[in-house]
């Protein structure tokens, strides 16, 4: 992991337009961090999931199309703390269905606290946790042959340009079989003033969490950042349908770092963009799904229409 995250690093910042992968804000820290902001008045994509699981759960369940009789596989990648999920599970669990539930993450942290949780809170649910890569665990239960519910929730896609997105659909389906269902939330686009400010929170949660990818690489690749020379920087244009996040640079400096055996170099007022979070709507979806085994069946929407979790079935 270290080796890896090195050589990204490396890549990143060795760009005339610096970038660091937002993957990496994912240690335990970056964890925490992540729930501060997903509880913030700010936020307001949690919520409006959240009441869509709580508020649609037996519409979202129907859509599955999946048959009480049979096994299935509920697959959730990026899970996280799960806590949209457990609505859904615990419906699930008391209607009888039978399935396991698999919850895929790279931070392990965030898979034993998730994995304890529901030990605790759904005794009855059966919870097979997979460590790593999304498409390396896909390829680990690929041959199960066993009907198959993935959930892509909290608008993760939006954290990819639309062509890497388009890419990972489709690898995404080739994991899948015919008739498999891809249940994918999507930040929807609305104007600056709702969005901006859940990536730039009043408390500065999301300074800190953008900030802690320089406290990581200082611990784990020995960089000699320091957090306090670099800016939080988000923008968003609602044209353009992306929030961005960029960390600048206070000043003219330098910064070394031992697991690359480089030095890297920054202009004051210079950025690294961190992180993505692209906004959607129906035809933007479409053009992305255009090139994959997937088409979309079903729309579920919060009641303010900020954020939908579309329903997807793979060809």
């Amino acid at each position: 992991m270290i080796e890896q995250f090195a050589k990204s690093v490396d890549i990143g910042l060795s760009k005339p337009e610096k970038t660091l992968p937002s993957k990496y804000f994912y240690d335990k820290n970056g964890d925490a961090l992540f729930v501060e902001i997903m509880n913030m008045p700010e936020y307001y994509l949690t919520r409006c999931e959240m009441e869509i699981f709580s508020t649609q759960t037996a519409a979202l369940i129907e859509s599955f199309q999946a048959d009480k009789n049979t096994y299935f596989e509920l697959i959730e990648l990026g899970a996280g703390d799960g806590t949209k999920t457990s609505k859904l599970l615990e419906a699930l669990s008391t209607e009888g269905y039978q399935f396991d539930y698999l919850p895929v993450d790279i931070s392990k942290n965030s898979l034993d606290q998730l994995q304890t949780s529901l030990e605790q809170s759904l005794p009855d649910v059966s919870v097979i946790p997979k460590h790593g890569d999304y498409f390396e665990m896909l390829g680990s239960i690929k041959d199960s042959h066993h009907p198959k519910v993935v959930l892509f929730l909290g608008s993760n896609i939006g954290n990819m340009t639309d062509a890497v997105a388009s890419d990972f659909l489709y690898q995404l389906g080739a994991n899948l079989s015919k008739g498999d269902k891809l249940l994918l939330g999507t930040d929807l686009i609305k104007s600056a003033d709702i969005v901006l400010p859940a990536y730039n929170d009043k408390k500065g949660i999301t300074s800190e969490f953008n900030i802690n990818l320089l406290h990581r690489m200082n611990a784990e690749l020995g960089a000699s950042f320091d957090p306090d020379e670099f800016v939080h920087a988000p923008e968003y244009c609602i044209d353009e349908g992306i929030a961005k996040s960029y960390l600048l640079s206070a000043r003219k400096q330098s910064v070394e770092i031992e697991a690359t055996g480089k030095t890297y170099h920054f202009k004051e007022g210079e950025k690294i963009h961190t992180e993505i979070s692209r906004k959607y709507n129906d035809d933007i979806l479409s053009k992305i799904l255009a090139k994959t085994d997937f088409e979309i069946t079903q729309k579920f929407t919060d009641q303010n229409n900020y954020f939908a979790d579309y329903l997807l079935s793979r060809n």
